[in-house]
């Protein structure tokens, strides 16, 4: 039978929803929503910092423009099970929803950290990252507010991780170089003709989808790969769009977001977030 809206009440209550700055959301906007965040740590020249805690996207993209040595990584253990400690001191059971598994060994790490905890974490594997993880921690607390317990919401989650796409225009190569996801070579090469890779996430899989020369280029072709995959698929679903960028201008993310507007007048919806750090 379907439980009563007092079973639903104190369902809803013994269960927290919780996620990494991965997906865009700030601790701000978790207090707001209800979803616990973690803050991923950030490597600047061997000095780590807190995303959102102690350094800023400004910060971030001053030292890649000087060029210094930054980069990301997966929490530590102890920081991942300091926040699952501190939520179960109050709640009885935590769905944890990290970046994809397919991008960082953060998912399997938590889904091994989780053996310790009798059953009382539940860590959610969607395959996603940025915008499309913030979707999942919405979705989460929209099914713990319908009355779901926490493994129901990890299967429905994981049911549904493959139903969503990522695409990603590069503004440089250099970074793709230090990742060994190109070589030095074809980072030289990109650098002087302006070559800008398109990449695709979908599932575990990140491919690189197309080559175009300058920024403006970039956009275009990523608006237009969209819109073919948009059509193409929303035969079969209800499709919704949404943009990030690595701005340190609102007004430049909102260009972008009206881009994505016009490019997209079906729909009206589309909302503009900054760019997660690992990303």
């Amino acid at each position: 039978t379907s439980p009563t809206q007092e079973e639903r009440y104190y369902r809803t209550m013994k269960i927290a929803i919780a996620t990494d700055t991965n997906s865009g959301i700030t601790a701000l906007e978790g207090e707001k929503l209800g979803v616990y965040v973690l803050a991923m740590p950030v490597n600047l020249e061997e000095t780590i910092h807190y995303e959102g805690i102690d350094i800023t996207s400004e910060q971030l993209y001053d030292a890649m423009r000087q060029h210094r040595e930054v980069s990301t990584s997966q929490p530590s253990p102890g920081d991942v099970t300091a926040l699952w400690d501190k939520v179960l001191a109050e709640y009885e059971e935590l769905v944890y929803i990290p970046m994809s598994s397919g991008l960082s060994a953060s998912c399997a790490t938590a889904q091994m950290l989780a053996e310790d905890y009798e059953g009382r974490v539940f860590v959610v594997d969607n395959h996603r990252i940025s915008i499309s993880q913030k979707s999942s921690a919405w979705d989460a607390v929209a099914l713990r507010e319908a009355g779901c317990g926490a493994q129901e919401i990890r299967r429905e989650l994981e049911a549904s991780g493959l139903d969503s796409i990522v695409y990603v225009g590069v503004e440089t190569l250099e970074y793709l170089r230090r990742g060994g996801r190109v070589t030095a070579g074809a980072a030289a090469i990109g650098a002087v003709l302006q070559i800008k890779p398109l990449l695709k996430i979908e599932g575990e899989l990140l491919d690189a989808c197309a080559k175009v020369r300058g920024t403006a280029g970039c956009k275009k072709k990523l608006l237009e790969t969209i819109r073919g995959d948009a059509e193409r698929l929303s035969a079969k679903w209800d499709i919704d769009i949404a943009v990030a960028g690595s701005y340190q201008d609102a007004a430049a993310l909102e260009d972008w977001r009206e881009m994505a507007v016009n490019a997209f007048p079906e729909h009206g919806g589309i909302f503009a977030d900054p760019l997660s750090f690992s990303v």
